[in-house]
């Protein structure tokens, strides 16, 4: 596969823990033209009147998770526009919130990749993070069960518990147009 054949975007999605944000900046740099979209960093604008993913009130929480998937494919559209592959970093839970990304990013070419190691290797991965960038998250196995009832069938499933983030980004560039359709 060529670097031209990685147009549009590559969401990157997974459990927390599962190594999407450090992977797609390593994939984004093996590419000659690419941009890292993270639902973390979108998130992290809203300075003031934050709700974080699953806080409370619950409603507002949905609100500002739409909210960021929005801006995510605002700026993904913005960038692909310009000729750039976008690797977009963010928990897809159910294939209502993939048709809503799709929908946003249409007609642009976009592929989906889920980072499934496993939930012992996203938990441990989480602890041993730095403190500040901990993810307190207790729902890992219905987390993993959803996504695999809603999304099973969908993208790539892509097995990366015994792979370094390195080599993970490099298999992810070389071999996603093999395993990951578009959709």
């Amino acid at each position: 596969m060529t670097s031209e054949d990685l147009v549009g975007c590559v969401i990157v999605s997974g459990m927390p823990g599962a190594g999407k944000s450090t992977v797609t900046a390593l994939a984004a740099r093996l590419l000659p033209r690419a941009a890292q979209v993270k639902g973390d960093d979108v998130n992290q604008m809203i300075l003031s009147g934050r709700v974080g993913f699953m806080g409370e009130p619950a409603d507002e929480a949905l609100h500002q998770d739409e909210l960021c998937n929005r801006n995510m494919c605002s700026l993904a559209d913005n960038f692909i526009d310009f000729g750039f592959t976008v690797l977009m970093d963010t928990v897809v839970a159910d294939r209502a919130e993939l048709d809503f990304l799709l929908g946003l990013l249409a007609p642009r070419p976009v592929r989906l990749v889920i980072l499934a190691p496993g939930v012992e290797v996203c938990q441990h991965r989480d602890a041993t993070r730095d403190p500040d960038e901990r993810f307190q998250f207790d729902g890992y196995h219905r987390l993993e069960a959803d996504m695999r009832r809603e999304l099973g069938d969908t993208g790539w499933w892509f097995d990366t518990s015994t792979l370094t983030p390195a080599e993970t980004a490099e298999q992810l560039v070389r071999e996603l147009a093999d395993h990951a359709p578009l959709m």
